[in-house]
């Protein structure tokens, strides 16, 4: 029963998140300042362990190639598959939950404890719509952050194989041409667009209905990060099996 009314009171934020909106000029400016701290400023972290899970994936793949028989430039489609796939939207997603999630729910959840909603309520303010659609806004860029996930691991695969010896610059460019399906980016793309609403909208639920001091708000970012994720690798079975069955 707690975990239906838990669901029931996520699709009851939903509504009232739409309803009443703020005004455009207050809502512009906040919009900007959550592209700035949810995008923008989580650039740094997604190009480091892109590049790097890139080049692991490659010499992880190069490393098990122990049939001669098996052309080199499996190196290059395995990494592509597994970078378009996986790893850049789902995976990235996770660790996003950790890092933007933690944030929209310590955030939110502070102004709930120092009383900053109930103030905004008082003022005759939608405090939902307030604080948690500028994020949902911000989010749908979020797909610009895969896409550079997506580059950059797919070039730290290169470098790491190309450069490591277990291939040659022809062979995983080969590689990554080889049998290639655009709607792979499609499926890819689909399913960010899903994370990315999960990532704005479940934080900012746990932030908001979080009841307590300093302390609870610890547990209602470690709350957020689990209901994300869990939320994440449904979301993302599902969308495999309708898409790609």
């Amino acid at each position: 029963m707690k975990y239906l009314r838990d669901i029931g009171s996520y699709f009851l934020m939903l509504k009232k998140v739409f309803s009443n909106p703020t005004k455009g000029a207050v809502m512009k400016e906040l919009i900007f300042k959550e592209i700035d701290d949810l995008i923008i400023k989580s650039l740094g972290i997604v190009a480091f362990i892109s590049f790097f899970i890139g080049g692991v994936i490659a010499i992880q793949t190069a490393l098990n190639l122990e049939n001669p028989l098996i052309p080199k430039t499996l190196i290059g489609f395995a990494t592509r598959q597994s970078i378009l796939l996986e790893f850049a939207p789902t995976f990235m997603s996770i660790i996003m939950a950790g890092r933007a999630g933690s944030f929209i729910t310590s955030t939110i959840g502070s102004m709930r404890v120092t009383e900053q909603i109930d103030a905004l309520e008082v003022m005759g303010v939608n405090s939902l719509n307030y604080l948690v659609f500028p994020k949902i806004i911000a989010f749908l860029f979020y797909p610009f952050l895969i896409a550079i996930a997506m580059f950059l691991g797919i070039f730290g695969g290169f470098l790491a194989g190309v450069y490591g010896g277990f291939t040659s610059a022809t062979d995983f460019i080969l590689g990554l041409q080889e049998t290639f399906y655009p709607f792979h980016l499609v499926y890819a793309f689909i399913k960010t667009f899903l994370f990315a609403f999960i990532l704005a909208t479940v934080p900012s639920w746990q932030g908001y209905y979080m009841k307590g001091g300093s302390l609870e708000v610890g547990k209602a970012s470690t709350k957020a990060f689990v209901w994300s994720s869990i939320l994440i690798v449904l979301t993302n079975y599902i969308t495999t099996q309708l898409l790609l069955s």
